[in-house]
């Protein structure tokens, strides 16, 4: 674990349970001596709040793609800014999505030119990176799909079509390749994560990916009490 604290990241496609495990986790690790922190993205300042809710409404449905990406930078600059002052203090960080739904939504959904983006990115996160990104994923794509349209009250980015979410998983689960991990160091180390199942077996999956990464950090959480 790197002395600065750790961030750790969940991504993958809509409706894989990252917001569930975000809680679950911070429950868990909160049994542990470091300061645990989460925030979604974006969000988690009031500026990136306030992007949210304009980015995310139905109400602008004709965003341009590079104001979408741009709005979304905006918003993940300003929130760097706060987690690296608790990451200094040795904190862990738990972000629901980074670069990585960036890469997937705007670089392969919205088909926007991948160097200008992970430029526009490298301006905002100023050479901060996860110390592991989990990607959760079911085998079978189509359950995400299903359980995102079963919630009900769907934002801007969810009531894109079905073509566009098919490539936007597509993009995350390219990220469990090695190779594509090391053409794209901003994601970190990367684990995926099976999604199926009880929450709190996912849960256990992903507690288990930290502690045989970093035993010492982490030996001791992976057990429910």
């Amino acid at each position: 674990m790197a002395d600065r604290g750790f961030l750790l990241v969940l991504e993958g496609p809509e409706g894989v349970g990252k917001t569930t495990q975000v809680q679950a986790l911070v429950a868990r690790l909160q049994r542990g001596d470091a300061p645990v922190h989460a925030f979604r993205e974006p969000g988690g300042t009031p500026l990136g709040d306030e992007i949210r809710a304009l980015v995310l409404s139905q109400q602008h449905m004709a965003v341009a793609p590079r104001a979408e990406a741009l709005l979304f930078m905006a918003a993940r600059a300003q929130l760097v800014v706060h987690l690296q002052a608790l990451l200094a203090e040795g904190a862990i960080v738990i972000l629901d999505r980074f670069f990585l739904s960036t890469y997937a939504y705007q670089i392969v959904g919205r088909g926007l030119p991948e160097q200008e983006v992970r430029t526009a990115n490298a301006l905002a996160v100023g050479g901060l990176r996860p110390d592991l990104t989990v990607l959760l994923a079911f085998e079978d794509a189509a359950i995400a799909r299903a359980r995102m349209l079963a919630r009900g009250g769907l934002d801007r980015m969810e009531q894109e079509s079905a073509d566009f979410h098919a490539r936007v998983t597509d993009a995350f689960l390219a990220a469990a390749d090695p190779t594509w991990q090391h053409q794209h160091p901003e994601v970190g180390p990367v684990a995926r994560i099976d999604a199926d199942g009880p929450p709190d077996v996912v849960t256990g999956r992903i507690l288990a990916a930290l502690e045989t990464r970093w035993p010492e950090t982490f030996r001791g959480l992976t057990e429910s009490q």
